[in-house]
């Protein structure tokens, strides 16, 4: 029999993403929460990262944390390996794919970012508010707009002002493309150091299961049954993950969407109550 959502000792993984859950306010894990997650992998419990952030984004946290077993990067399309320091698995986007999705943004004259593994690159920026949307992304270069890379593309991810959300962009961007991929959106100001723009955000990657892969990898690898899995998010690229695991859990902070998937809600980022919760799941 399966025990109800939330039995301590009823885990043998946490899954955790970063921004707005792991990292808060202050761009680092809460001191005892690492401590106490560190504790845990003494103890043979399985932790792993699942972000949107890239592997160059991913890299420092994991090396903050001293974790050095994969993690799950472009929200399912890649598989980070701190210690070989690359993509241990990558998805890239198919050319006709790529093709259409420049097309939707010179279409509309929206800025982007594409992604390959280990860079990123973005034209010129039209604007001081297109030149605020970079900021914080590593390994960025900046090239004339003709010369973007269309080939090898892990993820493009697209800007705009023009959308009354997020998720009508999502919708218009999916209708022109009508291809198969993986698409998230959010509000850019999600992010703590992009609190105050404007800007709706949609990333463009290849078809995965989001960050549901981060369950697909440890069943297969270590044999770990997704109902023992306890995933910990706060924007709708959570969702997958939160539809799979056996418990759920939202941040006080999440958006809402994310968090009518979720079996319970903790605390705020920026405090240790993923410290508390695993205290109460992962007894030692």
């Amino acid at each position: 029999m399966t025990p109800p959502p939330g039995t301590p000792g009823a885990y043998r993984a946490l899954l955790l993403d970063l921004d707005g859950t792991l990292i808060g306010p202050g761009g680092s894990p809460h001191p005892r929460t690492a401590q106490v997650l560190r504790e845990m992998r003494g103890r043979g419990i399985h932790v792993m990262i699942a972000t949107g952030r890239s592997e160059g984004g991913t890299r420092g946290v994991l090396k903050e944390l001293g974790f050095d077993n994969p993690a799950i990067v472009f929200n399912g399309a890649g598989l980070f390996c701190p210690v070989k320091d690359r993509l241990l698995e990558e998805r890239t986007l198919a050319d006709k794919t790529i093709e259409r999705v420049f097309a939707f943004s010179e279409l509309h004259d929206i800025p982007k970012v594409v992604m390959r593994a280990g860079a990123k690159f973005a034209r010129t920026p039209k604007s001081e508010l297109e030149a605020t949307a970079l900021v914080g992304l590593e390994d960025l270069h900046i090239v004339d707009e003709a010369d973007l890379p269309r080939e090898r593309l892990i993820r493009i991810t697209l800007y705009s002002t023009d959308f009354p959300d997020s998720a009508a962009m999502e919708e218009a961007l999916v209708a022109h493309v009508n291809r198969p991929a993986y698409f998230s959106h959010f509000p850019l100001s999600a992010l703590y150091e992009h609190a105050l723009s404007p800007y709706q955000v949609v990333d463009v990657q290849p078809p995965c299961r989001g960050k549901g892969e981060a369950l697909r990898y440890l069943q297969e690898t270590h044999g770990i049954l997704p109902a023992e899995v306890v995933a910990i998010g706060d924007a709708t690229n959570d969702i997958p993950m939160f539809e799979v695991a056996g418990l759920a859990v939202a941040m006080q902070n999440a958006m809402p969407a994310a968090a009518k998937f979720a079996h319970r809600t903790i605390g705020d980022a920026d405090s240790d109550t993923i410290a508390v919760l695993c205290e109460e799941l992962f007894p030692a």
